[in-house]
């Protein structure tokens, strides 16, 4: 039996850090966003270059360019979803199966709007990293060429982090520091382990 452990939150809380505690652990992660960016090198650029001229250059997607477009237009970032969307879904697909073919007991989906997209429906459980929203923004507005619309309008995307919260089987605080959320992560492997055996146990 192989668990499936969906891992998100909000934008500047700590997932990228804490899918590579998971690595660190031996469980094999699929990093949606890494998807993208692969597909923004390969088989998206085309569609997307015929659906926003001007946002590729050389077969590669400007992502800069592509931002500027989408993030201020609802129609267009829907347009861009169902463009990268389904590419990203078969990547994450051909992902567990290869791990699940590999006999992994435990597989993490890392996608950023998992809960936004219904995503959790095709996990076992969901763990949501988060923090302080003084944390948060600080760490956002931290990064290169961000500014503080660019960062408000990102949130107005996603779910607040306190419905994320409400909707996970298990929340890490990863304003604590890294052995902190490296503990916890631990922790959740323990505890997604008790899971399988319990299931199958029950078998």
């Amino acid at each position: 039996m192989t668990f499936i452990l969906g891992l998100t939150g909000s934008i500047g809380m700590g997932k990228s850090a804490t899918a590579g505690f998971f690595r660190e652990a031996g469980v094999p992660v699929h990093d949606a966003d890494a998807s993208v960016h692969a597909l923004y090198a390969g088989a998206a650029a085309a569609p997307i270059e015929a659906a926003f001229p001007g946002t590729t250059r050389l077969g590669l997607v400007d992502r800069e360019a592509l931002g500027k477009i989408v993030l201020a237009d609802g129609a267009a970032l829907k347009r861009l979803e169902a463009i990268v969307h389904p590419l990203v879904r078969q990547a994450e697909t051909d992902f567990v199966r290869k791990c699940m073919a590999a006999g992994a007991a435990l597989i993490v989906l890392d996608v950023p709007l998992l809960l936004e997209t219904g995503g959790d429906r095709r996990c076992d459980a969901v763990l949501v990293v988060s923090a302080p929203a003084s944390v948060q923004k600080q760490r956002v507005l931290a990064r290169a060429g961000m500014t503080e619309e660019r960062f408000e309008a990102i949130l107005a995307k996603q779910l607040p982090d306190s419905k994320k919260r409400a909707r996970a089987h298990w929340v890490l605080d990863t304003s604590q520091g890294f052995d902190a959320a490296r503990r916890g992560v631990q922790d959740v492997v323990r505890a997604c382990a008790g899971r399988i055996g319990s299931a199958a146990t029950q078998r």
